[in-house]
């Protein structure tokens, strides 16, 4: 699905995006320089880091790409170091990075694999907005999204640090949004539900059905779709949302629908005989 989306306008502004060597980071990285700002980009992969500035280049925007670990103090110090020295302010910042383990039961996880989860989703985010904040401050405000998940708002089986990390996040967010609220700087979440992203094109389709068929809108989203939801918490169009947590998921976190059978031109629930 392409979306034709009239974005707002970032002209003047920075944008930095943890996260952003591929999938929604890259592409909200994008969404961002089209949107006018100068865009600061972070991941630890710098060949696909370099690839997604070069692509915002060639399209006529203006991007550094810096390799940072999210979860280290001094290099999360250094990319927003380098933003302010590079262009001398900073509006506006995605954190969207992600790490962990695979899939298992709680009891089966090593602790240092937990560990991995919560550094980069946790411990990332917390020093992502630490070290953006005041670089906001410097310049009259600004706007944090921070990426979670609808697996931070109810339990998914199997998914102990994520889902772990995911609702710390949200908490993480609440507070920064209440902390600086009267000063000039919005804090919010996006929770995406399932979205074609690469992880989810390699599942393939069957996977891709299954996911579509567990939303009220029997489609899976788009990193468009919530590429244009960061873009829009970030502007003055959501100037008085802050503390927020936007689920981008079709429905799913509003509740259940179950899938419907018609037989003999009369409709019935699948969940009833």
């Amino acid at each position: 699905m392409t979306l034709n989306i009239v974005h707002p306008s970032f002209a003047g502004k920075v944008a930095l995006v943890a996260g952003a060597s591929r999938g929604i980071g890259a592409v909200t990285a994008q969404a961002f320089a089209d949107a006018g700002a100068a865009v600061v980009l972070g991941a630890r992969d710098s060949q696909a880091l370099e690839s997604v500035a070069e692509d915002i280049r060639s399209r006529g925007g203006r991007a550094l790409a810096v390799p940072t670990d999210v979860g280290d103090v001094a290099s999360v110090a250094n990319l927003v170091e380098q933003t302010l020295n590079t262009f001398g302010r900073l509006d506006a910042a995605f954190n969207n990075a992600n790490d962990g383990p695979l899939p298992a039961p709680l009891a089966d996880i090593d602790p240092a694999d937990f560990d991995l989860g919560i550094r980069a989703n946790i411990r990332g985010t917390f020093l992502g907005m630490k070290y953006q904040i005041p670089a906001m401050l410097r310049s009259g405000g600004g706007a944090i999204v921070n990426m979670a998940s609808l697996a931070g708002l109810h339990g998914v089986a199997n998914l102990t640090a994520y889902v772990a990390g995911k609702a710390g996040i949200i908490g993480l967010t609440k507070v920064a949004a209440l902390d600086y609220a009267d000063q000039g700087i919005r804090v919010n979440v996006v929770a995406p539900g399932p979205i074609l992203t690469h992880h989810l094109e390699k599942a393939g389709q069957e996977a891709q059905h299954q996911a579509a068929a567990a939303t009220p809108m029997r489609r899976i989203g788009t990193a468009d779709e919530v590429a244009a939801t960061v873009l829009w918490l970030c502007s003055e169009q959501a100037s008085f949302i802050t503390g927020a947590t936007v689920p981008v998921d079709g429905g799913q976190f509003a509740g259940l629908k179950p899938t419907r059978m018609y037989r003999s031109g009369q409709t019935m629930d699948a969940n009833r005989s």
